[in-house]
């Protein structure tokens, strides 16, 4: 009678635990939530250009003489820090229509000197009250974003370390944002990693000129500082910029940063090669 019952009570333990593995597997999203049919914009640098390489057209058009080099992921452009960037023409996908409910902005970068206390942008959309920015300020890697009109959030932006000459790959999103501030709506992404969560909300409509490796036309900083037009050059390489209108998920940010953890340096260039074959464009 004892063997029996604990063989029942094993046997239903068994079959209750299979059923929550079961449950927890079809609960669990397999899909990334990278939407192609959101792209708005993508900027490979592989043929020294800043021409937009997704069905979009957004060509970007060159300011100063950014060079073609070598990068981990085929081509990037090297900016001098000076007087080197790209402008963003405006566009309904990037910044003249919404609002955006959801929003996802990555990129490549190794800054030459991460310490200037000089900030050094690396992508900016949107102007003083509402708008999205990346940028380097003394050490630290920054993404902010704000909509100070309509329902006025004052904005949020989040940093991590990072050290000169060195790559790295980083991510902005606005997931699901409304028309208000909640938690958790804007996020920063770091090689593959999230790195913090932070409130925010959707973005509305933002007219100002959009930029890459510098800031084209206002921006707003961590310290209120970025208005002007033309500042903030960056110096050091930027490379497979993208916007998308749909926020990545973890393993869309992981397929992203693969070419940071292939080694040695010969491989980069044919795992990202591979990559970029898969790309529904």
């Amino acid at each position: 009678m004892f063997q029996k019952l604990t063989k029942d009570r094993i046997l239903k333990t068994f079959c209750y635990l299979a059923l929550l593995q079961f449950v927890f597997i079809i609960a669990t999203p397999s899909e990334a939530q990278r939407d192609e049919n959101t792209v708005a914009g993508i900027w490979t640098f592989d043929d020294g250009t800043a021409n937009d390489t997704s069905n979009q057209s957004h060509n970007g058009n060159l300011v100063g003489n950014p060079e073609s080099v070598g990068s981990i992921a085929g081509k990037a452009l090297k900016f001098n820090g000076v007087s080197d960037g790209i402008e963003i023409p405006d566009s309904p996908r990037i910044n003249s229509s919404g609002p955006y409910h959801n929003r996802t902005i990555a990129a490549f970068f190794n800054c030459d000197d991460v310490t200037k206390s000089q900030k050094q942008v690396i992508f900016e959309e949107g102007g003083r009250t509402r708008g999205l920015v990346i940028y380097v300020f003394e050490s630290k890697i920054y993404v902010g974003g704000w909509n100070r009109s309509e329902y006025t959030w004052n904005g949020e932006w989040l940093s991590d370390d990072v050290k000169s000459n060195t790559w790295y790959h980083v991510g902005l999103v606005i997931r699901n944002g409304i028309e208000g501030v909640e938690n958790d709506k804007f996020e920063m992404w770091l090689d593959g990693k999230l790195i913090e969560k932070a409130p925010g909300g959707r973005l509305h409509s933002h007219g100002d000129d959009n930029g890459i490796g510098f800031v084209n036309q206002n921006a707003v900083y961590h310290d209120d500082g970025g208005g002007g037009d033309n500042i903030d050059y960056f110096g050091g390489l930027i490379d497979e910029v993208i916007v998308y209108g749909s926020a990545f998920n973890n393993a869309d940010f992981a397929k992203l940063a693969q070419p940071l953890s292939v080694e040695p340096q010969d491989k980069f260039t044919t795992t990202w090669a591979d990559l970029k074959t898969k790309r529904v464009q």
